[in-house]
């Protein structure tokens, strides 16, 4: 197996009181880099597969390889604590009687530890470096998964494991440490396998998507290529959307607004709310299949001030057999509106058909 590749077989029957709950059935290989989410409702067998990967959860017919390294096979069984892994769980579970800096002291001294110029990058990275002193009973919650967060990398480790590290958090709380998880993403070369059941959060986050429904993969693949196929899940067809990436080239002081260049076009522009972004940032964006609509001309009469010339591409059925969805091409760029069957025949729209794209809200979501 390549180093650049992670690869996960578990096939395995759980049971409780003797009695059979839930079977784990998973095959697949995953890119050993970024940010890869595992995402789908509750019992869908998210955790079950990252104790697996772990070594926690015991799967007598399974197969772990990280970069090459045989963690578990028919022959082989790596303990958890040999394996080169940190695992971040939804609670911090730090030491309550140490400080942040004992607190960090105490991973390394259990494990083979960074250098000392690495250590201090991490203290920096995860804004740590006023809060050494502090017990954790004086950290807020983002605080304290900020500092879970730098003990997991101040060991040397081939692969990070996080089982929902931000749903014990309120939203106020997960704004402040989603910043970090970007800049963590962006400062490591050790992939990171992420469980979220929040659609916005793998939004922003994640560079590669694991959907898994009853134990088995639904779907896969980069994030760009999952998201447009989520309403395929059951109660998700409202979480149709499509992630791009858009150039800031100019400012609006006047209106507080940005715009931003889709796929480097100056044929895709879109205007957004001014947040303080630099002339020339790439943002990743979402637009909800919802929140675009479709008209035969370009309206200039309208509050929707983000409208594109496009050509539908598609058009694919729903889970509301009252909606459909409308795959539309905009220079090299897909958009999906999700419109109604009644919109679609009024309009009389059909593949190769020119049209505009309104789009009434566009999230930046990093």
């Amino acid at each position: 197996m390549s180093e650049s590749y992670i690869y996960a077989r578990f096939q395995q029957q759980f049971s409780r009181d003797n009695r059979h709950v839930f079977d784990l059935d998973v095959d697949i290989t995953l890119p050993a880099k970024g940010i890869i989410a595992l995402f789908g409702h509750s019992g869908s067998g998210k955790t079950t597969l990252l104790r697996c990967m772990a070594g926690l959860q015991q799967s007598q017919n399974g197969e772990m390889i990280v970069k090459g390294e045989v963690w578990q096979d028919q022959t082989t069984q790596i303990a958890t604590h040999k394996r080169q892994l940190a695992y971040v769980f939804q609670e911090a579970s730090l030491l309550p009687h140490l400080t942040v800096q004992d607190n960090l002291h105490f991973a390394i001294k259990r494990a083979k530890p960074t250098d000392q110029q690495t250590q201090s990058e991490i203290i920096e990275l995860m804004g740590l470096g006023k809060l050494l002193k502090q017990l954790p009973s004086q950290l807020s919650g983002g605080e304290k998964q900020r500092v879970a967060l730098a003990r997991t990398l101040m060991t040397q480790t081939k692969l990070i494991l996080m089982d929902e590290p931000l749903a014990s958090l309120d939203l106020a709380r997960k704004l402040e440490i989603l910043p970090y998880l970007e800049k963590l993403k962006a400062s490591t070369q050790v992939p990171i396998i992420y469980i979220s059941h929040d659609i916005s959060e793998v939004a922003r986050l994640a560079d590669y998507v694991v959907v898994l429904e009853q134990g088995k993969v639904a779907m896969h693949g980069p994030v760009v290529e999952v998201l447009p196929h989520i309403s395929q899940l059951q109660g998700m067809a409202d979480e149709t959307s499509v992630v791009l990436e858009a150039k800031v080239v100019a400012r609006e002081e006047q209106w507080h607004l940005i715009q931003v260049n889709l796929a480097n076009s100056q044929q895709s522009t879109l205007c957004l709310r001014d947040s303080g972004e630099k002339i020339g940032n790439i943002l990743r964006l979402r637009l909800l299949a919802k929140d675009l609509s479709i008209a035969l001309e370009n309206h200039d009469d309208s509050s929707i001030v983000n409208r594109l010339a496009a050509t539908i591409s598609a058009i694919q059925t729903d889970p509301d057999p009252a909606m459909v969805l409308v795959e539309l091409q905009v220079g090299q760029c897909r958009l999906i509106a999700r419109i109604t069957q009644r919109s679609l025949s009024h309009l009389k729209l059909e593949v190769g058909k020119p049209v505009w794209a309104q789009i009434k809200s566009v999230a930046i979501v990093n």
